[in-house]
C-alpha cells in the first residue's frame, strides 16, 4: 500500500512539473492515427483566405522612339505607352465586416485592388492602413454590408518548434492552396525583411502568390501571416518565414481604430548587438541581450532611469537574445501603462518601469521638393523623435529627412533614397523642410550637396 502510494505522489508530482502545453502535445500512438486527416480545420479556416489581385498603371517607353530615322521607317508615333502590371497575392479576413489583413508588397503603389473570396465572388477593396515596417496592410471590401467569416488570431508565442502548422493561400496564382508542415525555428530575427525582425520559420511549401496568406494551427487560428522564402530558385526551398500573429495584431487594432499609421511605444534608446568581444569585456556567458548604446533625453527610457552600457536582459519575463527581439517585444506592447525591463549594470540586475507612450511627432512639417531641383518630387519631413524611431536615425540628427524619393522622380532618378539626411545645399545648411524647399529654388548650374547615409557623410555634386 506505501508503495502504490508512493508511486502515485511521484506521478503526480512530473505531471506537475511538466509545461502544460507539452502535456497536449504527444507523436502518433498508432498507424490509425498516422491516417488522421487535416480536413476538418481546413474547411472551418479555407472561406476566411482569399486572393488578393493589384493593378497599376506603369509608363513603357519605346528605345526606338529616341531615334528620328527608326521613328519614320517604323512609322512609331506618340510618347510612352501605358501597361497594366497586375500582381497576386493572398489574405485573411480578420473582421466580420470585411477587413483583410495582407502584405505591403503585395499592394504597394496599386491603382486598383480586388479581394476574391473562396467560393469566387470578387470585390473591389480600398487600403485602409500600410505599415511598411512590417509589410503588413490592411484592406476594406466595398460595396457590402454582408458578415465574411473570420479567422481569430492566435496568441502565437504560444507556439513552439516542432508544432505542426498548414498554409493557405494562392501560389503562383493556381488557386487556393493548402499545404503543412511544422515551426521549424521561433524568433528568427536575421531575415532582413522588414524592420522587425522576429519571424515563424516553417517548412511549409510556401511560393510566390502565397504572400499575405495565413499560417494557421491546429486549433484553426491565424498563427501568422506568411511573407517570405529564402530560395535560390524562385520556388518552396522548405524555409518560410511568417509575421507572428501578436503583430498582426497591434496593425489591425490600429486600422480599426481609424488611425492611418500604426502606433507603437517608443523606447528612445539606441540599442547594439552584444558581439564576442563586448560579452567577454562584460564578463557574459554567451553574447545575448541588447546593449543601450544611446538614450534620448526626457524619453521614456529616460524617465525610467535606464543608462548607456546597460544590457536589456528580459522585457516581462520575456528573455531579450538580441535588439530585433527586443524592439518586437517592444512594440507588441499595449499603449498605456508600463513595460517591466531587466537589465544588467555593473553584472548587477536592475529592474525598471518604463511608461508604453508613442515618441512625439510635433513639427514633421512633411511636404513634396517641387521645385526644379535633384530633390524634386521627394516626400521630405523634419527630424522629429517619431521620425528617428520609425528610420532608425539617432534623436539628435539635425538635416532633413527623405521619406519617400517618389517613383520615377528627379530624386529617384539621380540616386536619393528613403531615409537619407539632407544636411547642406550649396554651402547652405538645411535645418528644416521650408530650408530645402527654399534652396530647391534656386537656380544653379551645380548642386553640392551633404547628405548622411547610413551614420556616413557623403558630400556629392550635381549638375543643373
Amino acid at each position: 500500500m506505501t508503495l502504490i502510494r508512493s508511486t502515485v505522489v511521484l506521478l503526480l508530482s512530473l505531471l506537475a512539473a511538466t509545461p502544460l502545453a507539452a502535456q497536449d502535445r504527444r507523436v502518433p500512438q498508432s498507424a490509425a492515427e498516422l491516417r488522421l486527416s487535416y480536413a476538418p480545420i481546413v474547411q472551418r479556416v479555407q472561406p476566411a483566405v482569399v486572393n488578393v489581385y493589384a493593378a497599376k498603371v506603369v509608363q513603357n517607353r519605346n528605345p526606338f522612339l529616341d531615334d528620328p530615322i527608326f521613328r519614320r521607317f517604323f512609322g512609331l508615333q506618340g510618347g510612352p505607352q501605358e501597361q497594366m502590371q497586375r500582381s497576386l497575392g493572398s489574405g485573411v479576413m480578420i473582421d466580420a465586416s470585411g477587413l483583410v489583413v495582407t502584405n505591403v508588397h503585395v499592394i504597394e503603389g496599386a491603382d486598383e485592388v480586388k479581394v476574391s473570396l473562396s467560393d469566387k465572388r470578387e470585390f473591389e477593396a480600398e487600403i485602409v492602413l500600410k505599415d511598411s515596417r512590417t509589410d503588413l496592410a490592411v484592406l476594406k471590401l466595398k460595396g457590402t454590408k454582408e458578415q465574411f467569416p473570420t479567422l481569430e488570431l492566435a496568441n502565437s508565442d504560444d507556439l513552439l518548434v516542432g508544432d505542426v502548422v498548414l498554409a493557405i493561400g494562392n501560389p503562383f496564382g493556381v488557386g487556393q492552396t493548402v499545404t503543412h508542415g511544422i515551426v521549424s525555428a521561433l524568433a528568427r530575427t536575421q531575415v532582413g525583411i522588414t524592420d522587425y525582425q522576429f519571424f515563424i520559420q516553417t517548412d511549409a511549401a510556401i511560393n510566390p502568390g502565397n504572400s499575405g496568406g495565413a499560417l494557421v494551427d491546429m486549433t484553426g487560428r491565424l498563427a501568422g501571416i506568411n511573407t517570405a522564402i529564402y530560395s535560390k530558385s524562385g520556388g518552396s526551398q522548405g524555409i518560410g518565414f511568417a509575421i507572428p500573429a501578436n503583430m498582426v495584431r497591434v496593425v489591425v487594432a490600429s486600422a480599426k481604430s481609424g488611425g492611418k499609421a500604426v502606433k507603437r511605444p517608443w523606447l528612445g534608446a539606441r540599442l547594439q548587438a552584444v558581439t564576442p568581444e563586448i560579452a567577454e569585456s562584460l564578463g557574459l556567458r554567451s553574447p545575448t541581450g541588447a546593449l543601450v548604446a544611446s538614450v534620448v533625453a526626457n524619453s521614456p527610457a529616460a524617465k525610467a532611469g535606464i543608462k548607456s552600457s546597460d544590457l536589456i536582459v528580459s522585457i516581462d519575463g520575456q528573455t531579450v537574445d538580441d535588439p530585433n527581439a527586443f524592439d518586437y517585444r517592444f512594440a507588441t506592447r499595449p499603449l498605456g501603462g508600463t513595460a517591466q525591463i531587466e537589465v544588467q549594470r555593473g553584472g548587477k540586475p536592475v529592474k525598471v518601469a518604463v511608461a508604453l507612450e508613442t515618441a512625439p511627432d510635433t513639427g514633421r512639417n512633411e511636404m513634396v521638393i517641387n521645385g526644379r531641383s535633384p530633390f524634386q518630387g521627394a516626400k521630405v519631413a523634419n527630424i522629429s523623435p517619431a521620425v528617428a524611431d520609425e528610420l532608425h536615425l539617432d534623436a539628435d540628427t539635425e538635416g532633413v529627412v527623405i521619406l519617400e524619393p517618389g517613383d520615377g522622380t528627379t530624386a529617384a532618378n539621380v540616386g536619393f533614397q528613403k531615409g537619407d539626411v539632407i544636411m547642406a545645399v550649396n554651402n547652405q545648411k538645411i535645418a528644416k523642410t521650408t530650408d530645402l524647399d527654399k534652396a530647391s529654388r534656386e537656380q544653379a548650374r551645380l548642386w553640392r550637396i551633404t547628405v548622411l547615409r547610413g551614420g556616413q557623410q557623403i558630400n556629392v555634386t550635381l549638375g543643373g
